[in-house]
């Protein structure tokens, strides 16, 4: 989720998850000592491994729809990113190749060779990006409100014009410590990513791509997406912005859990007319 959006986000559904306090739960709480980081996660269930990314300003706490639903039937490892929520991050730089790197070398730490994951805004281009750098890792790729650049065509001009008003504020103020970090955050999203489709071809798992069709993402980002991975399907969600997995969480869930579940099926030839 986009900054702006995600702080109007939380400012109206602070209390929505209120029974499990996640991204602040001591009994399901680790952090990870990796790449120059302390990175934190918590982890819920039991079964195979689902890893579920937020967006951008966010906290695992964004996933608090997600949690416990997924972890009925699966190990869900819920992640703040580096530079969000519990992870800390005192390098001056941030990039989705870094952050896709970090859940690398976490899943490494637990042994697992690959898993499932959910990725939210931000968080499904840290999926792609993972998918593409690490490709043996990523067993279903399930993400929802990403884009592939960014300028206006990658973001609405109200939201990517907000953003450089926020950008241009914090600049202005002295640089503190969580000044600077609030800088990195909004810039990462100002001048990346920069997916290109030849990357989007070498994805190699089954894919869910999932937009809003009056997402902050247009959607002929989401289209594209699914066109150019090798095996995709693609949803557009009517009447849906950018928090599809908090205003359709229900169906956003029950889909992702088929997607996850059921064999990837080939659509081609006469199966086109089914």
């Amino acid at each position: 989720m986009k900054f702006f959006v995600l702080v109007l986000f939380l400012l109206c559904s602070a209390g929505g998850y209120a029974q499990v306090s996640y991204g602040n739960n001591p009994a399901a709480g680790h952090f990870l000592s990796t790449r120059g980081i302390r990175l934190y996660y918590e982890v819920y269930g039991e079964g195979a491994p689902v890893l579920l990314l937020h967006g951008n300003g966010g906290s695992i706490s964004n996933m608090g729809g997600q949690i416990p639903f997924f972890s009925q039937q699966f190990k869900v490892i819920a992640v703040d990113t580096r530079a969000h929520g519990k992870s800390t991050d005192p390098s001056d730089s941030l990039s989705f190749e870094m952050i896709a790197d970090d859940f690398s070398a976490l899943l490494d730490s637990l042994h697992l060779d690959s898993c499932n994951v959910i990725g939210w805004s931000d968080g499904g281009i840290d999926g792609l990006v993972l998918a593409i750098r690490h490709p043996d890792k990523v067993r279903r790729l399930a993400i929802t409100g990403a884009n592939l650049w960014p300028d206006t065509t990658g973001l609405t001009p109200f939201v990517f014009h907000l953003m450089e008003k926020e950008a241009a504020r914090l600049s202005s103020q002295p640089q503190k410590p969580n000044t600077k970090n609030a800088l990195k955050i909004i810039n990462l999203d100002l001048y990346q990513p920069h997916i290109t489709l030849d990357q989007l071809h070498t994805i190699q798992c089954p894919s869910l791509v999932i937009g809003g069709d009056h997402d902050v993402i247009p959607v002929l980002h989401t289209v594209l997406i699914a066109q150019n991975i090798p095996q995709s399907y693609c949803w557009i969600i009517p009447n849906s912005g950018h928090s599809t997995p908090v205003y359709k969480r229900e169906l956003f869930n029950k889909t992702i859990l088929d997607f996850f579940n059921k064999p990837y099926r080939v659509i081609a030839g006469v199966a086109t007319f089914q």
